[in-house]
């Protein structure tokens, strides 16, 4: 993760029209989480997007999108991107269980566009909790 220039975090859409992102980008920003191998010193863009909705298939169109003009723009390859799926999509949760097409849009992001794919970004400390607890899948 080192050499990692852009991360992009892909967001459930549904938990989006909720959420702010603010957990995540804050997790990112403090290299916590699922964000912890990153140099807290490098100079790492972030950006966060949705999947486009049930089946995440726009998420197949905005990352070509993303490689394309990055590489046209400012020279970076997409062995320079980094993509987390966001623990709203990848774990069981406040926001809901874990989504039912996270295989499909794994495939989308590494196999069909080559790029390195995380799963997880913030987990919230009361999340934690009542994984603990039982209330929730372990991850």
């Amino acid at each position: 993760m080192k050499e990692k220039q852009f991360v992009v975090v892909v967001q459930c859409h549904i938990v989006k029209e909720r959420c702010s992102g603010y957990l995540c980008e804050s997790a990112f920003s403090e290299r916590s989480g699922a964000f912890s191998g990153y140099d807290k010193d490098a100079p790492i863009r972030y950006m966060s997007l949705t999947c486009g909705g049930c089946c995440g298939r726009a998420t197949l169109r905005k990352l070509s999108h993303l490689v394309k003009r990055i590489k046209e723009e400012e020279n970076i390859e997409k062995d320079k991107i980094q993509v987390h799926l966001s623990s709203c999509l990848s774990f069981d949760s406040y926001h809901g269980g874990v989504c039912p097409h996270k295989e499909y849009i794994k495939t989308l992001v590494c196999d069909k566009l080559g790029l390195d794919c995380i799963e997880g970004s913030k987990i919230s400390d009361l999340t934690e909790k009542r994984r603990k607890e039982g209330l929730y899948e372990k991850i």
